[in-house]
């Protein structure tokens, strides 16, 4: 008998039933059940099917993250909403306006850890398997489904294995390996499968890098997407949740069998940009180079963690936003801008003319903190660029990482790195 792949062996634990393959259904009761603003909705839905109680509210991770504060008067009266059902449900973990990010706050709060089932009312619930979790979105109706019975079927994914060798060099990051692999493989190249990370390039991530990687899966289609937990892992679990790291982190065997295997070479990656309409649609910075920028911003559940703004500050330091250009920043998470504030990243931002924003999802989704006018381009950090995606149909989306944005901001056009780098070096020598 052939080996089992990474998702095969969680969800055969999980089901109870030991030994599944790809294909099969099974039914599981996730370890955490993760909603959003989109509870409101949910409870809605939670009392059309004759549901009263939560079967199991200690499983519940409910945060108020993509409209806060609260843009409108409907945005208000479902944050209203859903702290009622909080209360009468009894719901521990539920994190109110100003928390954060949800997938930020939960890796942060020790809820995720290696072998966690967690279903997700966001698409983006991919992101946990950074931490070795089986983390994978669903839809509103499941969700309530979940709320009553505490269970739910879902069909073992296929598997593709990506490896990575070598390393990321010069001001190539994370999103720009994201990208890449997005942009080499397509938008549609990991539907409901589930995306295993392997290779020497993803050893020396940080783990914040790694949070990248399995966030944009959701971009290629993958119902999850895992990264092998490891020291690292374990060190950050120790430092940011307190949580020690279980003995059994469900690895696949060194004879699973995958629906595809991609070997990429980081050392081959370059900065990235996406071009409006689609993330898939990704080329190398020069090709965009000098594209006029009205907006850029840093922030969102892919690039809004310490280590982003962090990178973001030490290009703005010393400098300034360019005329006509907005720079806007939004923290992940309050820990994480108060890390940021203490390390001086928040001063320098301010001080360059950046706009700092309440720890949530800001623009991201349209709905307010950032919208674009009519035919304004703006370079974001973020993980989607559809038409309309930031609340304006014309208004093109760029995608980059968060060094190239800060370098965008400084220019007023798409650039790389090096130039303003470079820009600096010239004047201290002067």
């Amino acid at each position: 008998m052939m080996g089992f792949t990474f998702a095969e062996k969680i969800l055969g634990e999980k089901s109870g039933r030991g030994t599944v393959r790809a294909g099969e259904i099974v039914e599981v009761e996730p370890d955490v059940a993760l909603s959003h603003d989109n509870t409101a909705a949910i409870v809605k839905i939670f009392r059309q099917i004759g549901a009263e109680k939560v079967r199991y509210p200690e499983r519940l991770a409910i945060v108020l993250d993509h409209a806060v504060p609260p843009p409108t008067t409907r945005h208000a009266q479902n944050h209203a909403e859903i702290r009622r059902f909080v209360a009468k449900q009894g719901i521990a973990h539920f994190y109110d306006a100003g928390r954060g990010i949800c997938h930020q706050v939960l890796s942060e709060e020790g809820l995720i850890h290696p072998g966690t089932l967690l279903l997700g009312a966001d698409s983006h619930s991919t992101h946990y398997g950074a931490l070795g979790a089986f983390s994978a979105g669903i839809g509103r109706s499941e969700m309530a489904a979940i709320w009553a019975t505490g269970r739910l079927w879902l069909k073992v994914p296929e598997s593709t294995k990506i490896v990575v060798k070598g390393h990321l060099g010069g001001w190539a990051t994370t999103k720009d390996l994201a990208l890449h692999i997005i942009g080499t493989l397509g938008a549609d190249a990991a539907i409901y499968r589930s995306v295993e990370f392997h290779g020497e390039a993803i050893e020396s991530l940080s783990m914040e890098s790694r949070f990248v990687l399995t966030n944009m899966m959701a971009e290629m289609g993958a119902k999850n997407a895992w990264i092998p937990p490891d020291e690292t892992t374990a060190a950050w679990l120790k430092e940011q949740a307190g949580v020690e790291m279980p003995e059994r982190p469900f690895l696949p065997d060194e004879d699973a069998v995958y629906a595809e295997v991609h070997v990429f070479d980081a050392s081959q990656v370059e900065p990235m940009v996406a071009r409006p309409g689609r993330v898939d649609d990704a080329v190398p910075l020069s090709q965009v180079a000098g594209t006029r920028v009205h907006q850029v911003f840093i922030g969102t559940c892919t690039n809004g963690r310490l280590e982003d703004i962090a990178a973001a500050a030490r290009i703005l330091r010393g400098r300034k936003v360019a005329p006509d250009t907005r720079l806007l920043v939004i923290p992940a998470s309050s820990r994480v801008l108060k890390e940021a504030t203490r390390a001086g990243y928040i001063e320098a931002l301010l001080e360059a003319g950046a706009m700092i924003g309440v720890p949530g999802c800001g623009p991201c989704m349209g709905n307010h903190m950032g919208i674009p006018a009519p035919g304004e381009v703006t370079l974001s950090t973020a993980n989607r660029n559809f038409r309309g995606r930031m609340g304006t149909p014309d208004a093109p989306i760029y995608l980059a990482s968060p060094v190239v944005a800060a370098a965008s901001a400084v220019t007023g056009r798409i650039t790389h790195p090096e130039e303003v780098a470079r820009a600096q070096q010239s004047r201290s020598i002067e």
